[in-house]
C-alpha cells in the first residue's frame, strides 16, 4: 500500500493508471477485482494542514457493473473541488471515474462547509424501530383472542399479506391506516376480532412499542439545527407516526414532517421527497435523505433530485451523517 503526502501526487499517479494503465514510480497495491477485470487501489492520504491521517479507496475505471458509485452532489465552488479539479482539469480526466467525491466530503468538513441545507430521515429503520419482533407482539397480545399461531408462522403469513397488492390507489396507508392494518392483522394471525385489532393497534402509538436506533440522534440534531440545517421526517406510514414521535419526546427536534398517508404518496414515489423540501423551503439539490431500504429511500430520493445515504452502509450513525454534511458533534 502507498501512501500519498499530497492530495496532487495520489491523483497524479491515478491519472497515470487511468492513461497507460501503470501507475507512476513507487509500487501500490493493485488487484484485479472480478471477472471484468476492475482495478482497485488503496491509498493512504495524510493531511498536512490537519495532522488527520484519513484511509481512503479510489476505483479507477472498468469497475464491475454491481459495484455501485456514489451519486454525491458538490459544488464546484467548494474548495475541496477546486483543489482537485487544479489536478485533474487540464488532463481532461472527471472527478467521477476516480471516485474522489468521499474525499471531498472528507476535505469539506475539515473546511467547514456545509453540503447539504436539509437533512431528511426515514422513520422505521432508521430513526426508530420496534422495541420487540412484530411477531412476538401480535402472538403475546393474541393469546388471550385465541391466535394460535407461532411467532414463525405469523411473520411468514405478514411478509405474505404486506406485499400483496393493496386497492386500486396503491396506497396502503390512508389517513389512519385501519383498513389496511386490520387486512394485515387478520391474515397474519387468522383472527379477525375487533378489540384484538384495537389492542393491538393502539400498542404501536406507545413509547413502549419503539425505540430510537441512535442514542445520539438527539443531540446529533441539535447540532444540525444549531448550524443552518434544516430536518425533516420521510416516512411511508399512517397519521400515528406524529403520537409516536410525540410518545418518543423526539417531535421537536423535525422542521417538518412529510408522512405518506398525508402527502398521498408513498416512497419511492419522489413526490413525498418533493413535499418534505417544500415544506421545509429547500431545493431539493440542497437535500440529503437517509434510510435504510435502497428502493424506497436512496432510489427514490435521488429520483427527487436529492441527495441519498443508505442507512447501515453509506453511514451507520447520525454522527457519520453530520459529519458528511460538515458538522462536527
Amino acid at each position: 500500500m502507498k501512501s500519498y503526502w499530497s492530495f496532487e501526487q495520489a491523483v497524479a499517479d491515478k491519472v497515470a493508471v487511468a492513461e497507460t494503465g501503470s501507475a507512476s514510480s513507487s509500487a501500490e497495491t493493485v488487484s484485479a477485482a472480478g471477472a471484468m477485470g476492475s482495478t482497485r487501489f488503496e491509498g493512504d492520504f495524510y493531511d498536512c494542514d490537519q495532522a488527520t491521517l484519513k484511509q481512503k479507496t479510489l476505483k479507477t475505471p472498468g469497475r464491475s457493473s454491481h459495484e455501485s458509485i456514489s451519486q454525491r452532489h458538490f459544488s464546484s465552488a467548494s474548495a475541496a473541488a477546486k483543489e482537485a479539479e487544479a489536478v485533474v482539469g487540464s488532463r481532461g480526466v472527471g472527478l467521477e471515474i476516480f471516485g474522489l467525491k468521499d474525499y471531498i466530503d472528507y476535505r469539506r468538513s475539515l473546511y467547514g462547509e456545509i453540503t447539504h441545507k436539509a437533512l431528511l430521515v426515514d422513520a422505521v429503520g432508521t430513526l426508530l424501530v420496534p422495541s420487540q419482533p412484530m411477531a412476538q407482539i401480535y402472538r403475546e397480545i393474541g393469546e388471550k383472542y385465541g391466535v394460535e399461531y407461532s411467532e414463525v408462522e405469523i411473520l411468514t403469513r405478514f411478509r405474505r399479506a404486506y406485499e400483496q397488492p393493496w386497492g386500486r390507489s396503491r396506497l396502503r396507508y390512508v389517513n389512519d391506516g385501519r383498513p389496511f392494518w386490520q387486512f394485515i392483522v387478520s391474515s397474519s394471525t387468522g383472527c379477525s376480532d375487533s378489540q384484538y385489532f384495537e389492542e393491538l393497534y393502539n400498542y404501536y402509538t406507545t413509547e413502549k412499542a419503539w425505540h430510537l436506533c441512535d442514542p445520539e440522534a438527539e443531540k446529533v440534531f441539535k447540532a444540525l439545527r444549531k448550524s443552518g440545517v434544516k430536518l425533516a421526517v420521510v416516512s411511508n406510514f399512517d397519521t400515528r407516526l406524529r403520537s409516536v414521535l410525540r410518545a418518543l419526546n423526539c417531535d421537536h427536534w423535525f422542521d417538518a414532517v412529510a408522512v405518506s398517508a398525508e402527502v398521498e404518496a408513498e416512497k419511492p414515489n419522489p413526490t413525498i421527497f418533493l413535499k418534505a423540501c417544500e415544506l421545509l423551503g429547500v431545493k431539493p439539490e440542497d437535500a440529503v435523505h437517509v434510510g435504510d431500504d435502497r428502493r424506497n429511500d436512496v432510489w427514490g430520493a435521488r429520483d427527487a433530485g436529492c441527495d441519498a445515504w443508505l442507512w447501515g452502509s453509506d453511514v451507520h450513525s447520525f454522527k457519520e451523517v453530520a459529519q458528511r454534511i460538515g458538522v462536527q458533534v
